[in-house]
């Protein structure tokens, strides 16, 4: 079975400050998605596609997609604003994308056989991706509905210099995920790790949990669940400037509705990514020691 890796990158990045999806992270310049594509080439991924604001178009084409090699398969689509439903507009204070569940969205008309989901930003290591090809491959279309994610514990995926957003799970005896919640602040208040609602009140969370880091995996019929959901969120969200579809959303809903179900797979790796400029130097020292461990040649594409 065929698999693509189809990696958001539309993210405006304003908590970090600048594209941070086409920033340099490693020794010859590489960001932390040449990273995992390297990872997922090694793990039997086949296929990239991007998902990629219209903004960083230019720059995509005439710069970063022609550092890789011909035989690595590369390819975009563009998250816009106006890519809705028949019969809405944009309104005119909108200026968020629509979130990750409407960027999977984009992809609808290229990406035809199972393909994991990953955050541009985000580095999850070689073996989440042999684990996620692995149970992808083994899928069909056929099939639906068989879905899977990689879980990282809550305690390591947090930010000494602000929120961040996370999905948190509830998984079964059998390591199916039960429901899970997009919570959109969680960050550090005196040691403890805690999460603001949108009331301002604030709870503590188990530094155990499991938590979704945008590494999913899917088989095409997600891509019809994503427009049913955002048909109904657009209906209700239109006027509110703010307002975002996650992926877990639609996934919990899903869910509960018994239409689908997630194995949640277990990886050795640890997780690190960027949301703020302070986190920068923590990455760039990572991917140092890895280079220096010889994971990874100090020029990836030669």
């Amino acid at each position: 079975m065929h698999t693509t890796l189809l990696i958001l990158a539309a993210g405006m990045g304003s908590r970090y400050g600048g594209m941070k999806q086409v920033d340099a992270f490693g020794p010859s310049g590489e960001t932390i998605t040449d990273y995992s594509i390297y990872d997922a080439l090694h793990a039997g991924f086949e296929r990239f596609v991007f998902v990629i604001s219209p903004k960083m178009e230019d720059d995509f084409k005439t710069k970063y997609l022609k550092k890789f090699p011909s035989h690595i398969r590369v390819e975009y689509v563009i998250q816009s604003l106006d890519r809705l439903p028949k019969g809405f507009k944009v309104p005119a204070d909108r200026v968020k994308p629509w979130g990750t569940a409407h960027a999977v969205l984009m992809a609808k008309d290229v990406i035809h056989e199972p393909f994991a989901v990953i955050n541009a930003d985000d580095y999850y290591g070689r073996k989440s991706y042999k684990i996620m090809n692995h149970f992808l491959a083994q899928t069909s279309p056929e099939a639906p509905g068989q879905y899977c994610m990689v879980g990282f514990e809550l305690q390591k995926t947090v930010s000494k210099y602000g929120s961040v957003a996370r999905g948190i799970c509830q998984v079964d005896q059998k390591g199916y995920l039960t429901g899970m919640v997009e919570r959109t602040r969680i960050y550090l208040k005196d040691g403890e790790i805690v999460f603001e609602d949108e009331d301002e009140s604030i709870h503590s969370l188990d530094p155990r949990t499991t938590v979704s880091m945008n590494l999913f995996g899917f088989t095409p019929d997600f891509f019809d669940h994503i427009e049913d959901n955002f048909k109904i969120f657009i209906q209700e969200n239109l006027t509110n400037p703010k307002a975002e579809l996650y992926i877990p959303l639609v996934v919990d809903n899903l869910i509960k509705s018994g239409e689908a179900r997630m194995s949640v797979l277990q990886t050795p790796e640890s997780w690190f990514g960027v949301t703020y400029q302070e986190d920068k130097p923590k990455v760039l020292a990572a991917i140092r020691k890895l280079v220096d461990k010889g994971l990874y040649p100090v020029s990836l594409w030669g």
